[in-house]
């Protein structure tokens, strides 16, 4: 892995930042291979599941647990539009706006199910 790496640095001019960089292993992983491939190649393990750029580093088999922080920022965002001095015609743009937009770059990235979906209009109305 070390080798592939030196050779991508090479190839393409760019560094790996091996300070920011981390590793995820599988439990299959014996103990003593994952702490070889740590001291290679100078990196830290991720022991619990972190958010990178504001999304989960790992979804695991519930996709509802994954993404709930997702719809709880929705909600939260609607609710603190309910309590501005604007029209009921403004509100509902706004909120849809937001409903809308918070989900995009996750969209993006990952494949939602279904039900993240279904739920959202309920949390409008």
């Amino acid at each position: 892995m070390k080798l592939i790496l030196d050779q991508y640095e090479r190839a393409s001019g760019q560094q790996v930042n091996f300070g920011k960089s981390s590793v995820v292993f599988s439990k299959a992983i014996p103990q003593s291979r994952s702490d070889e491939i740590l001291i290679t190649l100078d990196m830290q393990e991720v022991l619990s599941h972190e958010k990178y750029l504001g999304l989960p580093t790992h979804i695991g088999r519930s996709k509802k647990k994954g993404f709930a922080p997702i719809k709880d920022r929705i909600a939260k965002r609607i609710k603190d539009w309910l309590g501005k001095n604007l029209s009921w015609a403004g509100r509902e743009v706004l909120v849809k706006a937001v409903a809308q937009l918070i989900p995009t770059y996750a969209m993006s990235v990952f494949r939602l199910p279904r039900n993240f979906f279904q739920d959202i209009p309920s949390m409008i109305n």
